[in-house]
């Protein structure tokens, strides 16, 4: 019958129709396997991948009939499927007669010990590429197996056509899984983050903050933030992409200080798979996730020189490529960077490159500090205490009016992030109990004693100096620990990363803190 061109015809047709609705590797497998046998008695038939960047053959499902106990392996070296390497290099089917005379092969033999006496193996090729084997064997030889090989070599042209279209539907859905992962992921961050209603002030500075930044909400124009660490860029940023018309797309956040220039085109514009090693699958970068929503940069001070060039280039084409692809990739974000140094002094020291500055201070937004606007910490602390008690689920403290006079007179070199750390440490140790004024100087002057220096007085320090003790202050209550929820990053609500960066920048040392 496979002499007749018509019949021929009919039963590949029928094994099309067969196999064309399959959604996924083992049903596409099990059809075609049920239809082959539906065809011609086979003892053992199989389908053999090929990728040539691992030089590895796997199977696109497991394997109907006879398994060979050494052919059992999902995963094996091109060398050990001699049968399959024969015809994955010449291009061309393979008939064997008989296996005993091919026992230095190792997949033969594998074959000729399981029971296998003839195999018949051809090439599936697509636009000239090579996506592995698809092989059938029998106990016996048929007596007609060259008719056979002739129309297995005719199926196999559409067994490619189906498989490539799996495989490529295989790698659009572990894509789009990838993708579903990185938003929950990011958007879980966002829910982590970003309250607005936890958002607490009374002063004519904020109010004047919140009517500029509603205004720049309209437009697309670039916004960058000033402002103290602890003040609240972050928060304002996401404040901005929420009232913005992008508010249904991504706010992707970029932590400056932690990109490493090894891993800087990777985390931002993605690669390919096999673009390097380690790259065993095609990564999304942080560019591509941002289209149609907002890309934030934050610390966009602390990027070196070099790396400041790469970012200024892709954000005035909002074109790039992934690593190890050719492919242009364009994309639509608007872009709002913070910093909490003063640029105009980075760019005196080219430290900062003037043409990525004025990029993306088209729409300047400078946060004020809790210092300067005291008359919101006693609201920040009643609030504050109200929405950290909640969480933790306890009794709120109670605080003497000492203790809030006092509290509003302290210049929180930390902002609002220490402001809510003490709020926090307040409700551990004194949770429904009165604190007293000693209670506060208990935590924010722990080691300063030793020097007299008096954090409730206004003695001005440098940005740098109280940064620096803030963060010393945090990690002589954690004892030296960064990570977990005891640690410090955890307390400052930071990026572990962004606190050691912040730690090897004053030269702290974490032993001097851990007891």
């Amino acid at each position: 019958m496979y002499n007749d061109a018509k019949k021929r015809y009919q039963l590949l047709l029928n094994v099309n129709n067969a196999i064309i609705d399959k959604s996924n590797r083992e049903t596409l497998f099990e059809a075609l396997a049920h239809e082959i046998r539906k065809l011609f008695h086979n003892d053992r038939f199989s389908i053999n991948l090929y990728d040539p960047k691992t030089n590895k053959l796997s199977f696109f499902s497991t394997a109907d009939g006879v398994i060979p106990q050494e052919l059992d392996k999902r995963e094996r070296p091109l060398d050990h499927g001699a049968i399959s390497k024969h015809v994955i290099n010449t291009k061309q089917c393979l008939i064997i007669r008989n296996l005993a005379h091919y026992q230095y092969w190792p997949s033969a033999k594998a074959m000729y010990d399981a029971g296998l006496k003839a195999t018949i193996a051809c090439p599936l090729l697509i636009r000239g590429k090579v996506l592995g084997s698809m092989n059938i064997s029998y106990r016996e030889q048929p007596s007609d197996i060259e008719s056979l090989a002739q129309f297995f070599e005719e199926l196999s042209g559409q067994v490619s056509l189906a498989v490539d279209n799996m495989l490529a539907h295989t790698q659009m859905q572990n894509i789009n899984e990838n993708l579903k992962k990185q938003k929950n992921y990011l958007l879980q961050e966002v829910d982590n983050h970003y309250d607005p209603d936890h958002f607490f002030f009374t002063s004519p500075q904020m109010w004047d903050l919140i009517s500029q930044l509603e205004i720049f909400a309209e437009t697309d124009a670039s916004i960058l933030i000033t402002g103290e660490t602890g003040t609240g860029k972050d928060y304002i940023a996401r404040c901005i992409h929420n009232l913005s018309h992008r508010r249904n797309s991504m706010f992707v956040k970029i932590s400056c200080p932690s990109l490493s220039p090894s891993l800087f085109e990777s985390e931002l514009f993605g690669h390919s798979k096999g673009a390097f090693t380690g790259a065993h699958s095609q990564k999304i970068g942080r560019l591509e996730m941002a289209n149609g929503g907002t890309l934030f940069l934050d610390e966009i001070g602390e990027l070196s020189p070099a790396l400041q060039a790469k970012l200024l280039q892709v954000l005035q084409e909002q074109t790039f490529e992934r690593v190890g692809d050719s492919n242009s990739i364009t994309v639509d974000f608007r872009i709002i960077a913070a910093t909490n140094k003063d640029l105009h002094e980075s760019i005196n020291k080219n430290q900062f490159r003037s043409d990525l500055f004025y990029r993306l201070d088209t729409l300047p937004l400078h946060i004020p500090a809790l210092r300067e606007r005291p008359e919101d910490i006693p609201f920040l602390l009643q609030k504050l205490t109200e929405t950290e008690s909640l969480k933790m689920n306890k009794q709120p403290p109670i605080y003497s009016s000492s203790v809030i006079n006092t509290l509003a007179e302290y210049p929180w070199p930390g902002n609002v992030r220490e402001l809510k750390n003490l709020v926090k440490r307040l409700i551990i140790l004194k949770a429904n109990q009165r604190v007293y004024l000693e209670d506060v100087q208990n935590i924010l002057c722990m080691h300063t004693s030793d020097q007299q220096e008096d954090a409730l007085t206004n003695e001005p320090l440098s940005l740098h100096e109280m940064e620096k003790k803030h963060i010393e202050k945090v990690l002589h209550i954690t004892n030296g620990r960064i990570g977990g929820q005891e640690g410090a990053a955890y307390l400052l609500d930071i990026p572990r990363t962004t606190l050691q960066y912040r730690i090897r920048k004053h030269g702290i040392n974490l032993n001097d803190f851990r007891r």
